[in-house]
């Protein structure tokens, strides 16, 4: 769901002068709102360039404050694997252009794309595209946005999320499967889904990274916590200053990406599978289906989904 709310001053980490572009699509360019008129560096939804041994992967819809639709997804997707196929790259830095890292996923802006049909990569279920209520919703989500982030926490490269502002619902996930989070003291985040009666958002990673009480906290109360809280939490493994935050995020992955390429494959998937066995897979599973009850009693109560929110209701709660 969208929802960026304040903004952050300073330059972004992830505006490339000359990074490549990834995949067609309608995604839309920079600026701070969708009537700001005609953006002259609107491009791709997901923008590539690789620096000596890191992919910088940068989300690219600033104007929507990279809301995720599901061109910027398969964009990602693509972009992700295109990192992992080349052995000139030894870590994965994801950043957002602009003031934001991720509002969340797109409920509102012309670039959403939820009708729409795309190769599927995540699993082998049937297209949502046609079909009617849940199954509809559960055909989609269960690709776009539980599927993929499994398969990006699989990468076997470590990955680095680079977090500057607004970091909301969708955009944790997006952090949440990168091995590392490096945060500027700007950064703020929140999972307000419940403000809808959905119990969080579809990659319930919640006790995992923030621990079964805070984790509590964010979802009972959909309010924003700072870097330094998520610092506190152990969800964030550094806090430094805006300016900071590409300079610092490098040099972390300059330091990883000196290791043993394979040793850290092991690692990372040695951590992976311990996260497992504490429950996150399974209990990610089971909350998937709560996720899908909660839509399916808004849908049969109010007949919408998201009961009766949007993006612009959302991010004034959230103010």
């Amino acid at each position: 769901m969208t929802g960026a709310g304040e903004t952050a001053g300073g330059s972004s980490p992830g505006q490339l002068n000359n990074g490549e572009q990834l995949n067609n699509s309608n995604g839309t360019g920079a600026g701070p709102a969708a009537d700001a008129g005609p953006d002259p560096a609107a491009g791709e939804p997901v923008r590539y360039e690789r620096r000596g041994p890191v992919a910088l992967v940068t989300l690219n819809r600033p104007r929507y404050r990279n809301a995720q639709n599901s061109a910027m997804t398969y964009a990602l997707d693509a972009a992700f694997a295109r990192a992992t196929d080349d052995d000139e790259v030894a870590v994965i830095v994801l950043a957002g252009a602009g003031d934001h890292f991720c509002a969340g996923h797109d409920i509102g802006s012309p670039g959403r794309d939820a009708d729409q049909s795309f190769d599927r990569r995540a699993g082998l279920w049937w297209d949502h595209v046609g079909r009617a209520g849940a199954d509809a919703r559960f055909a989609r989500e269960t690709e776009v946005y539980l599927g993929m982030c499994r398969r990006w926490r699989e990468m076997p490269k470590p990955s680095i999320a680079m977090v500057q502002g607004a970091c909301i619902a969708g955009g944790l996930m997006l952090a949440w499967v990168c091995d590392l989070i490096v945060a500027a003291d700007d950064a703020f985040f929140a999972d307000p889904v419940l403000r809808m009666g959905i119990p969080g958002v579809e990659y319930f990673a919640h006790p995992w990274v923030l621990g079964p009480r805070f984790a509590r906290e964010v979802l009972f109360t959909g309010q924003r916590f700072g870097a330094r809280r998520a610092y506190e939490a152990g969800m964030v493994n550094r806090v430094v200053p805006r300016a900071e935050l590409t300079a610092t995020a490098f040099e972390l992955a300059g330091e990883i990406a000196a290791m043993p390429p394979f040793g850290l494959a092991l690692a990372k998937r040695a951590v992976n599978q311990c996260e497992d066995l504490m429950g996150m897979r399974p209990g990610m599973e089971a909350v998937f289906g709560l996720h899908h009850l909660a839509h399916a009693h808004n849908a049969e109560t109010s007949g919408d989904s998201l009961g009766g929110q949007d993006a612009r209701s959302m991010r004034q709660a959230g103010r």
